[in-house]
């Protein structure tokens, strides 16, 4: 009998009991349904995670640089990073409060008021910002204490909607800045603190402000990400002093290391959930060995008769191997249809995003399913295929 006719013969088994195979899928459908839903939000959710650092920009180390005596540790810190091949940007990161003003227009009055940050004129170098008008924070703007400031691509829509910010002056914390530039929009999920909803102001521009802000948090940028080491290195080893003598206080990390941790978070919250989706799985697999089973001792007969009349105990392990992949297949493509459904409600509701399960994901799943009924299905096609045709035929 080849393998399109035992084929038949399994689905015409299925048809002849719809109900109980439905029910044998059951656990099946839910197992990969349940295991698709919780690979493909969690992998979208890094994803989301990992383009959310890489928007934030890359091969960054984050210092942090105080000295008891109030002098201008980021000065220091600045002139020592000059020195370092490896460094393309430095710029604090610092950030002060008030009040921003446009015509009748207040932060105040916003529901996500924009950030005001004290940058150099590698700001958006170390930031992972490009211009799309006007243009950037100069050196001259920093040296000459220029009342300018640059703005995000959320800051200019909140304040002058579709109208050119360039040249326009905004109120800032009680003093005047002229807008000189707009960087391009980076934050497309573009919800709550965007990023793109930021100001950026001469970090010696402060002297205006009615609020000030120290500049203890810095950013420096290094040209590649095997150079992020030997650089908190270098830095560690000139400014560590500061924490031995009683100077001030230093330390630094690589933003990497935020985003290792994230990536790592994932794949536990995977492992954990998948061994509980997997448990679905196990279940569904013990349920198709049981109706198995059960489906030797009704053909008995059949079985019999086949031997009787000269098939092979392979052609029978055959027969019985396909029913089985054939039930776990079938519900395993449901399961594949109810895991992108769920998948995208799961994914609108915690990452705003629609996601979808992608194509290897899909085929592993129904790869899977069949690959279950096989591996269940084996002890009771062996069993069948091990009756003794007198035997066989003598049962009711």
């Amino acid at each position: 009998m080849n393998g399109t006719n035992l084929f038949k013969i399994a689905l015409r088994a299925l048809a002849n009991n719809k109900l109980r195979a439905f029910l044998t899928m059951l656990g099946i459908i839910i197992g990969i349904a349940a295991v698709m839903i919780i690979v493909s939000v969690i992998t979208g959710a890094n994803k989301k995670s990992m383009e959310y650092y890489e928007s934030m920009g890359t091969n960054k180390i984050s210092v942090s640089a105080q000295l008891y005596s109030g002098g201008d540790a980021f000065e220091e810190v600045y002139n020592y990073c000059k020195s370092i091949d490896m460094v393309v940007g430095v710029t604090p990161t610092g950030y002060v409060g008030g009040t921003v003003k446009y015509g009748a227009k207040n932060s105040q009055s916003m529901e996500y008021p924009p950030q005001i940050y004290l940058g150099s004129d590698q700001y958006s170098m170390c930031n992972n910002f490009q211009i799309d008008k006007g243009r950037d924070l100069s050196y001259l703007d920093v040296k000459k204490y220029s009342a300018v400031c640059v703005l995000g691509a959320a800051a200019a829509k909140n304040f002058f909607d579709a109208a050119d910010p360039i040249g326009k002056d905004l109120t800032i914390a009680g003093a005047n800045f002229t807008v000189v530039g707009v960087y391009a929009q980076k934050d497309f999920m573009n919800q709550g603190y965007s990023l793109d909803n930021v100001i950026v102001i001469p970090y010696t521009s402060q002297r205006y402000l009615s609020e000030y802000s120290d500049l203890s948090d810095i950013t420096v940028k290094v040209k590649d990400s095997a150079s992020v080491n030997q650089v908190i290195a270098l830095l560690n080893g000139n400014f560590d002093n500061w924490n031995q003598t009683g100077r001030g206080n230093f330390w630094c990390y690589s933003d990497q290391s935020w985003q290792d941790q994230s990536n790592q978070q994932a794949l536990m919250m995977s492992l954990v959930l998948g061994a509980i989706a997997g448990i679905s799985l196990l279940v569904g697999g013990i349920g198709i060995m049981n109706i198995m089973l059960v489906t030797v001792t009704e053909r008995t007969r059949e079985i019999g008769i086949r031997r009787a009349i000269g098939a092979e105990r392979k052609s029978i392990v055959i027969q019985f191997l396909i029913e089985a992949g054939v039930i776990c297949g079938i519900g395993g493509i449901i399961g594949i249809a109810i895991g992108f459904f769920g998948t995208a409600i799961a994914s609108k509701l915690i990452v705003q995003s629609v996601l979808l399960p992608s194509p290897v994901i899909t085929i592993f799943a129904f790869l899977f399913s069949v690959a279950l009924g096989v591996l269940f299905g084996m002890f009771p096609a062996i069993k069948a295929s091990k009756l003794q045709p007198v035997v066989a035929l003598r049962a009711e």
